[in-house]
């Protein structure tokens, strides 16, 4: 018999075509996550687990898999939902998806920038509401880009795909990260990017030190006419003092792809004008998800079939 690997959500297509290829497979067949109970019970006798950003892997649903347990191969690109030390104890290799959704994302930050300073979001809800309208020169103004500074909070491969598009759009690009990174944009302290910068996008992983980094006191640095834009993680962002600089006007207006208690969004946001929100989807291309997918058969593969370390080993 193959290996058993169980999936806790549906994939594509052609990912689970080819897992059914390779695997015994046990799938939570939703687009909606299972419950903690239903998660539990989906894993036990698992060589090999296929999870989602929102699946909680820690030592309880690991040991709920058992002693065959292998390999966790996680359908997104960071790792902060799943407790490396409890899979390390237990001899689990733990995989991510990096390198294939870095054109994806970025063009997503790039979109909600658009969106966000052109007020598109703004006039499809204005059209959408029938509210009446004509043009006028002093209609919706919105900014252009072209020679405005972007300030990157993080400068990964995701955040070097950002400022590679926004060089384009003709943005003047600096960043903040711990370590200098060999790019011909300015480094700086993360205070004085938010006090300089026009847009901050923020590029960072999920970890204790980022956790809550934008709150009040950092809103507070930012101008007036500057925006926020987040598709990196929905912690890293204050959500009750974002909405109350936003309401005071201390920041022009934020774009969010992800949420601080996800899939709530803090009702403040939803009330505002000057706020564009999608709902976790900076990867959402066919050709992301499927590659995303393809590195965790991959995974699965070198670990359960193949005997070897995954490349994508964490």
């Amino acid at each position: 018999m193959p290996p058993l690997v169980a999936v806790t959500r549906r994939v594509v297509p052609s990912v689970r075509d080819e897992l059914g290829r390779r695997f015994e497979l046990r799938i939570h067949d939703s687009e909606r996550p299972p419950a903690r109970d239903e998660l539990l019970a989906l894993v036990p006798g698992a060589g090999g687990l296929l999870t989602m950003l929102t699946d909680s892997v820690d030592a309880e649903l690991l040991d709920a898999a058992g002693p065959e347990l292998r390999v966790v191969a996680n359908h997104a690109t960071g790792h902060d939902n799943v407790d490396l030390a409890a899979a390390r104890e237990r001899g689990v290799t733990v995989t991510t998806t990096p390198g294939v959704l870095e054109r994806a994302t970025a063009e997503h930050t790039i979109a909600l920038l658009l969106a966000l300073t052109r007020r598109i979001a703004e006039g499809d809800r204005l059209l959408r509401r029938g509210e009446p309208w004509v043009w006028a020169p002093t209609f919706m103004l919105g900014h252009g880009l072209a020679g405005r500074t972007l300030g990157l909070v993080g400068l990964g491969r995701i955040g070097a795909e950002v400022a590679r598009l926004a060089a384009a759009l003709g943005l003047e690009v600096v960043y903040t990260a711990r370590t200098p990174r060999d790019v011909p944009y300015p480094r700086l302290p993360l205070g004085e990017l938010l006090a300089g910068a026009d847009a901050v996008s923020l590029h960072v992983p999920l970890t204790d030190e980022t956790r809550g980094l934008i709150g009040a006191e950092e809103l507070g640095l930012m101008r007036p006419e500057a925006v926020l834009v987040n598709t990196a993680r929905g912690p890293i962002v204050d959500e009750a003092a974002l909405v109350h600089a936003l309401r005071a006007r201390q920041i022009a207006g934020a774009a969010l792809d992800v949420f601080e208690h996800e899939p709530a969004v803090h009702p403040g946001l939803l009330e505002l004008e000057n706020v564009v929100l999608t709902p976790h989807t900076a990867s959402a291309t066919h050709e992301a998800r499927e590659a995303m997918g393809r590195l965790c058969v991959e995974a699965l593969t070198a670990a359960l079939l193949e005997n070897r370390m995954p490349d994508t080993a964490v």
